[in-house]
């Protein structure tokens, strides 16, 4: 193993034995390398005033030598803020200011020990890092039953981990606090358990009230004090857009000091909070009992990012530095906001419509960018195919009675005719003549 992993693993298991003992093998070897190109090329961005012919860009003058085709499409930011690498760890500006803005939009991170977010290629690879650094073959990962089909790939083919699955409601079609309780106390027999939350959630749309949130912190305690090693990660990839009585922010803050046996991880990002999918731009965050322990996880993270992707889009990072320190950032997301929640309340008004009971009820949503419609008399897949040849409307079949809309996308005046044609979908198929 290589002297530096060794260390880093000697840091993290004085720190907190608990946190040692959820690294996966890839976790446990891997390391950033302080000796190597990178470091190198840091110290020579120092100190070397005459000459720097270290890292592999090319300079022109005393900037990086980029195409006027493309720099006059850009004029706006400086080529030293678009075309030179990012560091690893993502643009220092940005990290700061990434940080300052979750400590405002969670107040219960408020003394809390967490350490910088780390900019990642979105949303995706956060979820990725800390599946590397944390999942052996054979480890459980704890996700709802109506779950984001990427954490299969990311989780299991990926890494090899299996499955305890739990109902996202239960019969009060409240968050089911209880089933998330007892998958992570089936795995006492392995004493690890990897719980990935999401919220709002894809593909429902629910956020979970306050009380709920409480609730869930209980339940991952309960595992935690039963003698399981629990990674929690919180997918907070829609945070922000509730509309509703939910919890105002992530369970990040109430996870970060929960217990020893407990490692909270945020991923979160620009991707859909700013509307910017495209950008790639996300952060993986760790909280921890120490700063040592923090920056051990950082390392190793950063050692990861190294190994794949070597460091993550510089001029999407500067984009995004430059929106939130606009002036006028918070006015135009709030108005963002406030047509996102006009969507959703139009949906809801459509929906209660009581003719639509015979088709299909809908799963409690409020919040986020999707809703789902339970089918009651028709497979999911076959309105999803025939929605799509005779109407031109594509949705998501989930399972056999599940179909995914997303009412992000649609405007509020064409909502309730998006679902008066889902309905007469349903109504062909079930062979009774249009109106």
């Amino acid at each position: 193993m290589n002297p530096l992993a060794k260390q880093l693993n000697e840091t993290i298991e004085q720190q907190n034995q608990h946190v040692y003992a959820m690294l996966s093998t890839l976790g446990k070897e891997i390391y950033f390398p302080k000796v190597g190109i990178l470091s190198q090329s840091a110290e020579a961005k120092a100190k070397a005033n005459k000459f720097n012919a270290t890292i592999g860009i090319a300079t022109e003058g005393k900037g990086p030598m980029h195409l006027d085709v493309i720099q006059n499409t850009l004029s706006a930011y400086e080529p030293k803020d678009l075309y030179p690498y990012a560091p690893p760890e993502g643009k220092p500006e940005l990290r700061k200011a990434w940080r300052e803005k979750m400590l405002k939009e969670n107040p219960s991170l408020s003394g809390k020990r967490f350490g910088m977010p780390i900019a990642t290629n979105a949303l995706t690879h956060g979820l990725s890092i800390a599946a590397d650094l944390f999942v052996e073959p054979g480890d459980t990962v704890v996700i709802p039953d109506k779950n984001w089909e990427n954490y299969e790939l990311t989780f299991g083919i990926r890494r090899g981990a299996q499955f305890a699955y739990y109902p996202l409601y239960n019969e009060q079609h409240r968050f089911n606090a209880q089933g998330l309780k007892e998958a992570i106390l089936s795995c006492q027999p392995q004493g690890k358990a990897i719980i990935v939350l999401n919220f709002p959630n894809n593909p429902t749309g629910y956020t979970p009230t306050a009380s709920e949130g409480d609730e869930i912190v209980a339940a991952i305690k309960a595992g935690a004090e039963a003698g399981i090693h629990t990674v929690v990660v919180t997918d907070d990839a829609y945070f922000g857009l509730f509309f509703e009585d939910t919890l105002p922010e992530s369970l990040f803050g109430k996870l970060a000091d929960l217990h020893p046996r407990v490692l909270a991880i945020k991923v979160d990002g620009a991707t859909k909070e700013e509307y910017v999918w495209g950008f790639r731009v996300g952060f993986i965050t760790y909280a921890g009992v120490s700063d040592e322990l923090i920056s051990a996880l950082e390392q190793k993270t950063l050692g990861i990012i190294r190994a794949t992707v070597s460091s993550c889009s510089h001029p999407s990072q500067t984009f995004v530095l430059h929106a939130l320190q606009s002036p006028d950032f918070e006015k135009q997301k709030q108005e963002k906001y406030e047509i996102m929640k006009g969507r959703a309340n139009r949906v809801k008004a459509v929906l209660n419509n009581s003719k639509y009971n015979e088709a299909w009820e809908y799963y409690p949503f409020n919040s986020g960018y999707f809703m789902c419609l339970k089918l009651k008399t028709v497979k999911a897949e076959t309105l999803r195919s025939h929605l799509l040849d005779q109407y031109g409307i594509g949705t998501i079949a989930l399972g056999d009675t599940d179909l995914r809309v997303a009412f992000s996308c649609i405007e509020e005046q064409h909502i309730e005719e998006l679902f008066e044609l889902i309905y007469q979908g349903v109504q062909d198929l079930n062979g009774v003549p249009a109106k």
